[in-house]
């Protein structure tokens, strides 16, 4: 978990857990079925487009709205290796940690990512590469217990393993 390797996918400001899932997507008893229908209020395809852009860069306020799980379990789902934003909703971050997803908070530039960029991702040290831009960027490191979880795989995982 120390090396995350991916490519980015951007999204903006104040995408909210109904942006994420929609409301309708909630009632599918399919998790991989809900997962297909993640951010199509934002990008139609977007759920296609996981497979080879795994990394998402937004902005301010990611993941507000209600606290569903099923928000940050569609991007297990698809395959999201790390969420990267300027900002989360508290309740969000959290949900991310604990189903095993970095969430990387970072103020950053349009000019600093675009759509596809390399990026690799040092969570332990809080260095952040963009191979594609050739630049270096510091994010606060996470806190050792809150790497612990992510290390396990998320807190149920981690929980099992410590039984």
């Amino acid at each position: 978990m120390n090396l995350i390797e991916g490519f980015v996918y951007m999204m903006g400001d104040d995408i909210n857990t109904d942006d994420i899932v929609p409301s309708y997507a909630l009632t599918l008893r399919d998790e991989c079925k809900m997962a297909q229908c993640a951010c199509e209020t934002v990008d139609r395809n977007f759920a296609q487009k996981t497979e080879k852009l795994n990394i998402i860069m937004a902005g301010e306020n990611f993941g507000c709205g209600s606290s569903r799980e099923e928000a940050v379990n569609v991007f297990k789902i698809l395959g999201i290796k790390a969420i990267i934003a300027r900002s989360f909703a508290r309740i969000y971050f959290r949900n991310l940690i604990n189903q095993g997803i970095p969430g990387i908070t970072l103020e950053w530039k349009k000019t600093d990512f675009s759509k596809g960029d390399h990026l690799e991702i040092e969570l332990e040290k809080g260095i952040l590469r963009n191979i594609t831009q050739n630049k270096i960027l510091r994010f606060s490191q996470l806190p050792e217990f809150l790497l612990n979880i992510l290390e396990e795989g998320g807190v149920i995982p981690k929980l099992k393993n410590s039984l």
